[in-house]
C-alpha cells in the first residue's frame, strides 16, 4: 500500500527525536514514509519531493526542523497538502527558534506547529491520523478509542 503520511527530516541525526510519530503511525497502521532531505542542501529535491508527493498517494506531510527550520515551510510553497511541522530541539535556543519560525509562518501558506521535541512528534502524528480519519472509519474509531482512554485515565 502506498504511503498515506511523508516524514522529513533535514539530517539522520534528527531520526531519534522524531521515533514517536513513528511509533504512532506504525500503531495506528498508517502507510507512511521517511526521507531525509535537507531544504539548505537539498532545495531541489524538497521541491521535487512537495510537487510528487500527492499524486504518489500521500495526504499529509510531517517536517521536522531545527534551528531556522526552513524544511516546514518549503513543503508548504510548494505542496497543496497539510503540512504539520515539529520544531526540534537542536540549536543552542532548544527548540524555541525552531518552534518560532515554524510558527510565525506568513499568511496564505500554513504550517501546522506542534510543541517541541518527542511530545511534538507524537502530536503531529496523531494530528495527521486526525486528519486521515476524515475519511477512513477505521481510524476514526481507533483514534475516538484512543481519546476515550485517555478521558478515563
Amino acid at each position: 500500500m502506498h504511503p498515506l503520511v511523508g516524514i522529513l527530516i533535514g539530517s539522520e541525526n534528527d531520526r531519534e527525536l522524531i521515533a514517536p510519530a513513528l511509533q504512532v503511525l506504525e500503531d495506528y497502521r498508517v502507510p507512511h514514509e521517511l526521507t531525509v532531505i535537507s531544504a539548505h542542501r537539498a532545495g531541489e529535491r524538497v521541491r521535487t519531493y512537495a510537487l510528487s508527493a500527492e499524486d504518489r498517494g500521500i495526504r499529509v506531510l510531517i517536517a521536522a526542523a531545527g534551528y531556522a527550520a526552513h524544511l516546514p515551510g518549503v513543503l508548504a510553497s510548494w505542496s497543496m497538502l497539510p503540512v504539520i511541522g515539529i520544531p526540534l530541539p537542536t540549536s543552542p535556543l532548544k527548540g524555541i527558534d525552531s518552534l518560532l519560525s515554524i510558527a510565525q509562518m506568513p499568511g496564505g501558506v500554513p504550517v501546522a506547529c506542534v510543541g517541541i521535541g518527542q511530545s511534538g512528534a507524537k502530536n503531529a502524528a496523531l494530528a495527521a491520523i486526525q486528519i486521515l480519519a476524515l475519511q477512513d472509519d477505521r481510524l476514526r474509531a481507533e483514534y475516538r478509542a484512543y481519546r476515550e482512554r485517555l478521558a478515563s485515565q
